[in-house]
């Protein structure tokens, strides 16, 4: 299928790997021109060379640093001569006992998974309806429909991106122009993220890294784990001319992990 999204502009947040890399990824084999972040400024370079080789007609630029910097954030924008397309993405805070976290805490736990996204999107969707086309994809978590007890700090800043997107994505001045926000759920994905889950659940638990492991296995229907490039391939999607009447949801990609019917 033709996306027909080739020739456009997208940001990719926390794009040198994991998520982020898989949608970078996928868009780029559509053709799409690339502005990547992520901190380390080596390994977005090495991600962006790959990227380069994919389609020799796209460009390719990386800006490293935190996007949760101002600055960041502004050296990101100027260099994207149009915002066609935005997949917003941060790494979580880290997990623990919501005892054990102070107000700084859950300050930058809001600041890099709800407020910062927000500044993005705020920056960017009226330029887009100007334009008559945009896209944006908010990677959140599966979290957010059902909670992971040491991943409290996440649950409660991506619930409030998700809340506030359920009412923005959904004005007429926007989606009437063809800008849609969506927020794709990732489950249980082969990453450092979930390594780091496991991990904390093992230390927790006193249990064998390979019995928890399992244990998570044994509750994803699909009997396994994601892969990157497969999420990136539904972004992509997402991201495409085909996809202007969906807007305002949250997609989930667990596997069939989530026992709800809504």
């Amino acid at each position: 299928m033709d996306l027909q999204i080739a020739g456009r502009w997208a940001i990719v947040c926390a794009a040198s790997k994991g998520l982020g890399k898989g949608c970078a990824t996928a868009l780029a084999r559509e053709g799409v021109n690339l502005v990547i972040n992520a901190r380390n400024a080596e390994s977005l370079e090495t991600t962006a060379e790959e990227l380069r080789g994919l389609d020799k007609r796209i460009k390719v630029i990386a800006v490293a640093g935190d996007i949760g910097d101002p600055q960041v954030r502004s050296a990101l924008l100027a260099a994207c001569p149009q915002v066609d397309i935005l997949v917003n993405n941060n790494g979580g805070p880290p997990p623990g006992d919501f005892r054990d976290w102070s107000r700084d805490d859950w300050i930058k736990a809001l600041d890099a998974n709800m407020l910062t996204p927000i500044e993005l999107i705020k920056t960017c969707v009226d330029r887009m309806a100007e334009r008559g086309f945009g896209r944006v994809v908010n990677i959140t978590s599966g979290a957010v429909k059902a909670p992971i007890e040491v991943l409290g700090l996440s649950n409660g800043a991506r619930s409030g991106l998700t809340g506030f997107v359920a009412g923005l994505a959904r004005q007429p001045r926007l989606v009437s122009r063809n800008v849609t926000i969506n927020n794709l759920l990732p489950g249980p994905f082969d990453t450092d993220r979930l390594n780091q889950a496991l991990n904390a659940e093992a230390r927790a638990s006193g249990e064998d890294l390979a019995q928890v492991t399992e244990q998570r296995l044994a509750g994803v229907p699909a009997r396994r784990f994601g892969n990157a490039d497969e999420f990136g391939a539904f972004c992509a999607f997402l991201c495409s001319q085909h996809a202007g009447f969906v807007t305002g949801q949250n997609l989930l990609m667990d596997g069939g992990s989530y026992p709800g019917t809504y």
